[in-house]
């Protein structure tokens, strides 16, 4: 019965998330964890969540020829290299402070989504080593919390005006490498459930390809987008509430 219970509950999350474009581990992990399940498999859970429902995504826009590679390479590196250096260090942090830092992303990712994006053309061309920097930063702290981190790189990205479509794109292609290389690190130290991350994996991407196939209702995604951010929030004092 627990095996239905979380299926249902990553399939949800999953739909819920695609639907609005965003990786749903963000909340899986937490909320695994808030269910009773050891942070470090949860995180694990979370990360080869994020690796399955995202490469099929990444293997679209690659046949697609849509991915910008002078973006996306230099993001690729420095997180498929940064990710499990986080990933690694995690096991020595103390729990509660992890649970404060995923506390703050879930907040800092809630109210991201109220912020209105700014749309841009352009690809600046001296930006080169700050994306080997933004690589490097947000793939050490996905390491450690066990989240993609994709939201984080888009909003710096378009904030130093990169093409929001191009970053996008190029964002689908860096996650699951990213993910991947910091799941592999937990599996060498965490105990892990094969089983519950089977399910959890196979009702992500059944939730992703039903959120996906429902993105253009866009009255339906506005909504979905405030529901998410209810749920991020709740998660967060949820999480805070459960320290110590």
């Amino acid at each position: 019965m627990e095996y239905i219970l979380y299926f249902f509950i990553t399939l949800i999350l999953a739909t819920l998330f695609a639907m609005a474009g965003i990786g749903s581990a963000v909340a899986l992990v937490p909320i695994l964890n808030l269910m009773g399940i050891d942070l470090n498999q949860a995180k694990t859970i979370g990360l080869f969540v994020n690796t399955s429902s995202t490469l099929s995504a990444a293997i679209l826009n690659l046949k697609r020829k849509t991915i910008a590679f002078k973006i996306a390479l230099p993001l690729i590196i420095t997180s498929s290299l940064f990710s499990p250096m986080g990933a690694y260090l995690s096991q020595y942090i103390n729990e509660d402070i992890v649970k404060i830092l995923l506390s703050l992303f879930l907040i800092s990712s809630a109210t991201m989504m109220l912020i209105p994006k700014k749309a841009s053309h352009t690809t600046p061309k001296h930006h080169g080593l700050i994306l080997y920097a933004i690589g490097s930063v947000v793939g050490f702290f996905s390491g450690i919390l066990g989240i993609g981190g994709g939201a984080y790189i888009m909003l710096a990205l378009i904030f130093l005006g990169y093409d929001a479509k191009k970053v996008a794109y190029a964002v689908t292609l860096v996650i699951p490498f990213s993910t991947f290389f910091a799941f592999l690190t937990y599996l060498s130290f965490a105990k892990i459930n094969f089983t519950l991350l089977f399910i959890c994996a196979v009702a992500a991407i059944i939730g992703g390809l039903i959120g996906s196939s429902m993105m253009h209702h866009k009255l339906q995604s506005k909504h979905i987008k405030k529901l998410i951010i209810i749920i991020l929030y709740l998660t967060a004092l949820k999480l805070i509430t459960s320290l110590g």
